[in-house]
């Protein structure tokens, strides 16, 4: 699987970069036939200081392509959080597949 982490506003660091890797790739155990993953995370000029870290991911697998987007209050919980529907998305299709 190619994983591609970008950075917008702000200059992403190295863990930042590995932490957002190591979430995406955990999707690895509920489909098997990932292409490619872009992740983008984004600092908002927002006036909702709660809200201002933003990661949105686009996946692409064969026969289907997952997005999810998730704010909050720091760029590590807004992995975490982009993660967990991902992973919601992925189960959904694993269902379908085994029926």
């Amino acid at each position: 699987m190619d994983i591609i982490v970008t950075g917008q506003h702000f200059e992403l660091t190295d863990t930042l970069r590995d932490y957002a890797t190591d979430k995406i790739k955990k999707l690895e155990h509920y489909l098997d036939n990932i292409i490619k993953a872009h992740v983008v995370l984004t600092i908002e000029d927002s006036r909702d200081e709660k809200k201002r870290h933003v990661a949105h991911a686009d996946i692409h697998v064969r026969g289907k392509d997952l997005y999810a987007e998730a704010k909050a209050e720091n760029m590590y919980a807004a992995i975490d959080e982009l993660s967990d529907k991902l992973i919601h998305q992925a189960r959904k299709i694993k269902d379908k597949e085994k029926r």
